[in-house]
């Protein structure tokens, strides 16, 4: 496995984060007392399925570019960049919960990994194509 592990263990730490937003998202619902399968509820309720679904929709572009990176590039790199990603996802659900416009922070630091890593993957294999 080598160095393979590292990427492996972003993975896993943002699968954990976004296991502790659909968590939240859960409790959210009880708290606020919002039937199943309904998402209609207070704007308090609503900010906790959305820092849910939108980390979702995050992590779908994120482990693909992940892997991707540290195949084409290199498996450390992909790793230390990756950290960065559940920290911002960490932020970004915490600020959401308070309210919508503190969710930014986390937002911006979150998103450049992924950009990184689907350009960089890019590049990385069609330099490998053309080598």
């Amino acid at each position: 496995m080598g160095e393979y592990a590292y990427p492996g263990i972003v993975s896993s730490l943002a699968l954990l984060v976004y296991y502790y937003t659909l968590f939240k998202a859960g409790m959210a619902r009880g708290r606020f007392n919002v039937p199943a399968p309904s998402h209609d509820g207070p704007e308090d309720y609503q900010r906790y399925v959305r820092a849910h679904v939108n980390t979702l929709e995050h992590l779908v572009l994120f482990l693909p570019g992940l892997w991707l990176f540290a195949i084409a590039v290199h498996p450390l790199w992909a790793a230390g960049i990756g950290l960065i990603w559940p920290v911002g996802r960490l932020m970004y659900a915490q600020g959401y919960y308070q309210e919508a416009d503190k969710r930014r922070i986390g937002l911006y630091i979150s998103m450049p990994p992924i950009y990184i890593f689907v350009l960089g993957s890019l590049i990385g294999f069609v330099y490998s194509a053309i080598a």
